[in-house]
């Protein structure tokens, strides 16, 4: 069994932020599976958005980003999901706009969502499909104050994307939607030589 879960905030005000790329691509890479209408439906008890086909599901979390553990730690409860089986798909600030980097475990680098993640599922084996959505300019802002920097970054990752990044985003979710499916279909080494 395979859990893919997209990870975001919801409300329409976050739609189309950095923090939400991962609802936007395992969006795209369900559509581009099941070539359906409106596939979501939501989940009350689990508090998420779910497609569930045999041994494949699909989540987008409903409680915000630091509380995605939660949800994710029902899913796997309810569904009997091994950790290893797990596969996040998240924004990563430390890669620039447009990278995809798909590894298994480490630690969070910081996302709140993954920290979650891991402190509720007790380990880190998942695999994580890391979407970056750049650093715009918190590098240029230079201050030792590790608050202040938190704070920025914070701001930054629920900002959306400018006009000036849509394009690149577009393909962000196009190349980040088909490399979930290739590796559902031929799996995950061949994702990582392709999209890495």
């Amino acid at each position: 069994m395979n859990l893919i879960v997209g990870l975001g905030n919801p409300g329409e005000k976050y739609e189309f932020t950095r923090h939400n790329i991962g609802f936007m691509v395992v969006d795209k890479a369900l559509k581009d599976l099941v070539n359906l209408g409106k596939t979501w439906e939501f989940n009350k008890s689990i508090n998420a958005d779910l497609f569930k086909n045999g041994d494949l599901i699909f989540a987008k979390p409903k409680a915000f980003m630091n509380a995605s553990g939660v949800v994710v730690k029902k899913l796997v409860d309810f569904y009997k999901v091994p950790v290893e089986q797990i596969w996040v798909v998240h924004d990563d600030i430390d890669l620039p706009l447009g990278k995809i980097r798909i590894r298994t475990g480490g630690g969070s680098a910081g996302h709140h969502g993954i920290e979650s993640i891991i402190r509720e599922v007790g380990g880190d084996t998942f695999l994580r499909f890391r979407l970056g959505v750049g650093r715009g300019k918190l590098e240029e802002k230079g201050s030792s104050d590790q608050n202040l920097h938190r704070h920025r970054v914070e701001k930054y990752v629920v900002s959306p994307f400018t006009t000036h990044e849509e394009g690149e985003v577009r393909k962000l979710v196009k190349h980040a939607a088909s490399a979930i499916v290739m590796s559902l279909r031929k799996g995950v080494d061949k994702a990582m030589n392709q999209y890495n």
